[in-house]
């Protein structure tokens, strides 16, 4: 049986589900791959447990391994993947008749939206994080996503059109009306 040890770390991803779709016990360095990644990327879009943020997860990786042999080797495998595991949280949220309110940040990973939304100074990384973390609690659910997959997530605009399934110019619009909003809401005093 394969193991996260044994897998190609200098492969690219087409490389790997090539390989997956050869042997189906590749699909361990896919998951080791992305497993981290989606899951904070979960958590950030709604309410979640760790335990239910880990159940989802799980779920969408199911639905990568079923649908494996649909995806186009040509495009974006994280792109794909994200798109997975955005269609299935909304379908959760759906399901539950809930929308996301609130946002997991770590207090390390927030410096790609600061940089985004042009802050300047030095901060307290724990009070920055604990003031975004509120502000994206108060935006509408699109606009809290979008600003999770592009500063948080570092997603491209071409990854945000293939993750959202909308025009890059939709996005671009999304993305200065989110960030609009954002500033709005978010106060950071600084001492």
């Amino acid at each position: 049986m394969l193991t996260v040890k044994n897998c190609p770390v200098k492969a690219s991803d087409a490389e790997l589900v090539e390989l997956v779709l050869d042997n189906s016990d590749y699909f361990i360095c896919l998951m080791e791959r992305y497993e981290a990644k989606l899951r904070r990327y979960i958590l950030r879009l709604g309410r979640f447990s760790a335990e239910d943020g880990d159940d989802l997860l799980q779920e969408v990786f199911i639905k990568a391994y079923k649908n494996l042999r649909g995806f186009n080797i040509e495009m974006s495998f994280s792109a794909w993947i994200y798109r997975i595991a955005h269609n299935h949280v909304i379908s959760q949220f759906r399901h539950n008749s809930a929308r996301p309110l609130t946002v997991e940040l770590d207090t390390n990973d927030n410096s790609l939206l600061a940089t985004g939304l042009q802050l300047d100074g030095r901060i307290d990384q724990v009070l920055l994080a604990e003031s975004i973390k509120r502000a994206l609690e108060k935006l509408r659910p699109a606009y809290r996503e979008i600003l999770t997959l592009k500063f948080l997530e570092d997603r491209s605009y071409d990854e945000l059109a293939d993750i959202l399934q909308k025009p890059p110019g939709t996005i671009a619009t999304l993305i200065h009306k989110a960030k609009k909003e954002f500033k709005q809401h978010w106060t950071y005093e600084q001492s």
